[in-house]
């Protein structure tokens, strides 16, 4: 990897358990505004959420199925209704985009190459389309069709931003089933267990951090998980 030496390290973390979607949220919120006033540095956040849904900026109501199934957040960031839980790589990059030439649209595509180098790893040939967010394949149950495998959703605030990309490894994906999954009826959901791929969040995660390095030539940095799930358990700051 071609290190930016002259930028700060990036922490990286992966939390074991579920991590409630609320505690996530604040914890962003806090660290995004560490980021920017320099006080913490960067940090990439590998997760669990236990069963939920989310609501983007776009998101429409008549796509939210089934409002009693799991419980629905707003989550603040763009895009429609997602899915998030156990079985699926959750993301969240929070990176100062002053490093990366202040273009959000640049960063979207970073995090799509990301995850298309991480299925390439696996045999699977993830790709992007135009005018649909995310990572799609080759649906193996309808041939000449389509399937999301991957899903990304941002927010930037002054240049540093928050949530990320969501990876489907071994999700229920009957649980997409009471939404309309990005607001995209037409096309199907995926995982790579469902492309008979088998892979554990641990194999994913060890490409995740190979191909993010790759990528945004950052130096990354591990840190402890316990001490990092203190931080997120804490009260948030008024």
């Amino acid at each position: 990897m071609a290190e930016n030496k002259a930028l700060p390290t990036v922490e990286w973390c992966v939390s074991e358990a579920l991590v409630d979607y609320g505690e996530a949220l604040d914890f962003m919120e806090t660290r995004v505004a560490e980021i920017r006033d320099g006080s913490k540095p960067e940090i990439v956040w590998l997760l669990q959420h236990p069963p939920l849904y989310t609501a983007g900026t776009s998101a429409k109501a008549n796509d939210l199925l089934d409002a009693e199934r799991f419980p629905v957040y707003e989550a603040g960031r763009g895009g429609q209704y997602t899915y998030h839980g156990p079985g699926q790589r959750v993301a969240y990059v929070l990176l100062d985009l002053k490093h990366h030439g202040s273009d959000v649209r640049a960063f979207v595509q970073k995090l799509e190459e990301v995850m298309i180098r991480t299925l390439a790893a696996f045999d699977v040939a993830g790709e992007r389309r135009d005018g649909r967010v995310g990572i799609w394949v080759a649906d193996p149950q309808h041939i000449g069709t389509e399937a999301k495998i991957g899903a990304i959703g941002v927010r930037v605030r002054k240049w540093v931003s928050f949530h990320g990309l969501a990876l489907n490894v071994n999700p229920d994906l009957s649980h997409f089933s009471s939404i309309v999954p990005c607001g995209i009826s037409e096309h199907g959901v995926t995982s790579l267990a469902d492309l008979h791929v088998e892979a554990t969040l641990g194999d994913v995660d060890t490409v995740l951090r190979q191909t993010f390095e790759a990528v945004f030539k950052r130096h990354i940095q591990d840190i402890d998980a316990a001490q990092f799930l203190a931080q997120v358990e804490a009260p948030v700051p008024k």
